[in-house]
Formats: C-alpha cells, structure tokens, sequence
C-alpha cells in the first residue's frame, strides 16, 4: 500500500486504515452492532492487519465500551512503533465502568466533552491502550453544551504534555471545524463517506482542503452493503444495528440494490469484488481521504487491503457515481441524526 498525507500537521499512514468498532459492538450493543465476534479471530485480525502493512487502528472509549481500546492495547502492544492509534472520546459514562450515565431527555446516549472530563478519559485510554500517547484523539460528536472552543483547549493541553500527538473531529461542519482549528491546528475529521454517501462533498471535504486537514472516511463500505452480501433482513444477526438502518429496510432496500448491482458490474470487469471496487472508489477521492472499513475477520481485512491494487478510470468513477446517486433511506435512523454534521452556534457564555 502506498503511503497518504492526511493534512497539513505531519500525519501520514497506509492508504487503508481499520475501523475496529465490530470487534466489540457499540454503545452498550454487547458484539451485535455487526454480529456476535469471536475474540480469537479479532486477535488474529489485528495480528494480520499488522503484517500486511495496516498502520491505523480506529478505535474508540464508547467501543465495548472501554473494551475495544483494551483489546487493541492487549495485541498491538508489542507493535506500538508499526501503528497509529486513533481514539475517540465524547460520550458519558462512567470512565472505570463504562457504564453510560442517563440522558437529559431520556432518549439516546449523553454526550460530554468537557474539559474535565476529557482529561479523564484521556487517562484511562493511555491504560487501556498500553501506550504513552495517543496519535490521534477524536471528540467523537460535538457537545452543544460546551464551546467547541473549550474542548480543543482541552486537546491541546494533552498535545503540550506529550499525551496525544495529533486532534481529530468527528461528524461536524465546517463553521465548527474553522472555530475548532484557530484554536489549535486540526489534523482529520471524522466522517461516513462511501458511493452511496457523499454529503461531505458539499460540506465539509471543500473546507478541509482549504484548511490543510485530512479527512477519514468511515462505513467506506456501506455498513457491508456495499459488498454485495446482504440481501435482506435474513442477512443480519437477529440483534444487529443494520435492522435498524433506513437504506436496508423494505423498498429503500430493494431500490438501493442497484446501486450495488452496478458496483458489481465494474468489479467483473476488474475481477475484483464489490467491496474492493467500492474500496477504490473512495481511494480515487483524493490522496487526502482515507478509508478505514471495518471488519472482525481476516478474510474481510485481506479483501480490503487487496483494493489498494484496483485502479479506476474515470469513466468507472461516473458510473459509480450516477449510481450511488440514486440511494433511497437516510443514512441513520432519526433518534441519531440530531447529532451529525452539527454546526450548532455553541459559544461561550
């Protein structure tokens, strides 16, 4: 794999990443978010993804919770100089227990990026972690109750000391990413890009650009829709999120598998698979995008890695791209909308 510079600040990794978050599930969701995990093959997935030149790892506290960042500390320990690890904070629950403290309005997780806070959690990641630093420190979603000015304070404080080498936003636009950088420089934000999802096209990709800041493309993928895979409700464990997700659900479903018959069609022609060729597309984005897909087994992660061989025309891009075009279904379900691509005007008091 070649190497890509994300930004402006020194970061530079592998052209694929791994998104870890399905070893362990999500919020509180056990191993389900993608399916049950068998630990044994997570380790073996990591330990591969090492010796086939992956460098970062994309974690985070709210992954387990905690259990993520103990598992990736546990395994790639011995590797620390080989990867970069990339974590996240922003949701609150209790630090030794992750245990999630109740929400305001009762409905979904609470969110905490204060100050406080965030230097607690930045502690228990360097333990969990089994590291002195953490490369790269995401806020996971913004907190509208503190100034986005006051929690990359907080951040910078952690770069000063030694504890976190480069910061990361997650899911936010571009008035907070400009207030976020003057405060301290921005290395990467954080945000689900893939042919089906392209809305940080119009914002904020333009902006990251502008401002020397690289940009990380989670579920580059689909959520694995985009592999070609899944072909209904029968394709997901009977407590997976996907059940939940709007675009695999009844017509939107049955619609969107156009889009992935076209995917389909441009990997025949490379005799590569759909996930590959969804993989590339990304790739051809900008050598300043990075693609982290997401997976809990070897045979996907060799899958993946094997992308960074494929490359498209440009008449393969536009083809992709009237397809993807098309998608049917937000791309979450509404209880987790409010929280995305958020330029909420949080100042100071």
């Amino acid at each position: 794999m070649k190497r890509r510079k994300l930004g402006t600040q020194g970061l530079e990794v592998r052209e694929i990443g791994l998104g870890c978050m399905s070893m362990t599930g999500f919020l509180g969701m056990a191993t389900d978010t993608y399916g049950p995990a068998d630990e044994t093959e997570c380790v073996a997935t990591l330990e591969r993804a090492v010796a086939l030149g992956v460098e970062l790892f994309d974690t985070a506290e709210t992954y387990g919770p905690l259990r993520n960042e103990e598992l990736l500390g546990r395994v790639l320990c011995g590797h620390r100089k080989d990867v970069v690890l990339a974590t996240k904070f922003g949701f609150d629950h209790d630090p030794t227990t992750g245990q999630y403290r109740q929400a305001a309005s009762g409905v979904g997780r609470p969110l905490n990026s204060r100050p406080e806070s965030i230097r607690t959690a930045v502690e228990g990641m360097l333990g969990r972690l089994r590291t002195d630093v953490i490369d790269v420190l995401y806020q996971h979603r913004l907190d509208p109750h503190v100034p986005i000015e006051d929690t990359v304070g907080a951040m910078s404080e952690l770069v000063r000391q030694g504890k976190v080498r480069f910061l990361g936003l997650s899911e936010v636009g571009s008035s907070i990413i400009r207030r976020a950088h003057a405060v301290h420089p921005i290395s990467v934000v954080q945000s689900e890009y893939s042919i089906w999802e392209r809305a940080v096209e119009r914002d904020p990709l333009p902006t990251l650009r502008e401002l020397g800041i690289g940009f990380v493309a989670y579920s580059p993928l689909g959520r694995g829709f985009l592999t070609g895979t899944v072909s209904g409700a029968e394709s997901f464990h009977a407590s997976e999120y996907r059940h939940l997700d709007p675009r695999m659900q009844g017509d939107a479903l049955r619609s969107n598998q156009a889009i992935v018959d076209a995917v389909r069609a441009v990997a025949t022609e490379h005799g590569a698979t759909p996930a590959q060729v969804a993989l590339a597309w990304v790739l051809a984005r900008g050598a300043d995008i990075l693609p982290i897909p997401g997976t809990k087994r070897r045979l996907r992660l060799e899958e993946n890695v094997a992308a960074a061989k494929i490359s498209l025309s440009a008449s393969e891009v536009a083809r992709l791209d009237t397809a993807g075009a098309t998608v049917r279904g937000k791309r979450y379900p509404d209880v987790l909308l409010g929280t995305l691509h958020s330029d909420a005007p949080s100042t100071r008091a």
